[in-house]
């Protein structure tokens, strides 16, 4: 899992306010109102809000090649959502890949992911193994496992866990959020601390309580981990962008939307 520091965080960029075009009322009678974040059209929105924050640009499937070292101690930092060679979920994807199409060009580096697994090591992987992994990305098999992967390990327990405390699609974006950077987990800068320490502030809706107390409560909780860590210092993926949307009431995340993420200006207009 990618604990890591956002590519933009990494180059530094200024944090900078968001403006978001549109009021509570424009967004609740927008088409599309109380969708889930599983509509695909809601999915394909979370992923470029995602990808804004993490790659610097709303083309999320250009992140399938994308590989490198961020200097977060977690090796290499690769894929559409980070997979992480020191964390067991780029290994994963690497064995559900070699489920799905045994041979394949990054199959022969499984004992070396195994060994480096939990450190920053590069020990059996090296430039050879970025080659293949760019190589592997042009293939439509290993964009798929990196599909399958995200959604197993991130998005679905995520949005599931967000309708469960009734939360709507935006509270389901944020909860995926929050899983992408800090992972799965309960210590206290993990996505299940982070909402654990939430709930001691605010009910959920589920619990009978304001669904924006409860987000905000949320994103409280979240910067506060990502405070923690100077690789997620720069909270602006909270402050100027889901912080927005909230302050706007696109409880439903409705397009139009504009935000900002490390000083860069992105709209989804439809």
């Amino acid at each position: 899992m990618k604990l890591a520091p956002t590519r933009r965080a990494v180059l530094g960029a200024a944090l900078a306010a968001a403006v978001l075009a549109g009021t509570g009322a424009t967004h609740a009678t927008a088409a599309g109102s109380g969708v889930n974040l599983t509509d695909p059209h809601k999915k394909e929105i979370a992923m470029e809000l995602v990808s804004s924050a993490e790659n610097s640009s709303l083309d999320w499937k250009a992140q399938y090649k994308y590989i490198e070292d961020i200097g977060d101690g977690r090796g290499y930092t690769a894929g559409i959502i980070g997979f992480c060679s020191g964390t067991g979920d780029m290994l994963d994807l690497v064995k559900h890949y070699t489920a799905l199409k045994s041979g394949n060009v990054l199959a022969k580096y499984l004992p070396a992911l195994e060994k480096v697994n939990g450190s920053a090591s590069h020990s059996g992987l090296g430039t050879a193994f970025v080659n293949d992994w760019k190589k592997a990305a042009t293939d439509p098999v290993f964009q798929q496992a990196q599909n399958d992967e995200r959604d197993r390990v991130y998005f679905n327990p995520s949005v599931q866990q967000a309708e469960q405390d009734g939360l709507r699609a935006l509270g389901q974006f944020i909860y995926y959020d929050a899983i992408v950077m800090h992972g799965p987990g309960n210590d206290k800068t993990s996505f299940g601390g982070i909402r654990a320490t939430a709930m001691k502030h605010a009910k959920t809706p589920a619990q009978g309580g304001s669904e924006t107390t409860y987000l905000n409560a949320f994103l409280d909780a979240r910067k506060a981990a990502m405070l923690t860590e100077a690789a997620h210092d720069d909270t602006s993926r909270v402050d100027t962008e889901q912080r927005v949307f909230l302050k706007a009431g696109n409880l439903d995340l409705n397009p139009p939307l504009h935000w900002k993420t490390y000083g860069d200006s992105y709209s989804i207009n439809s």
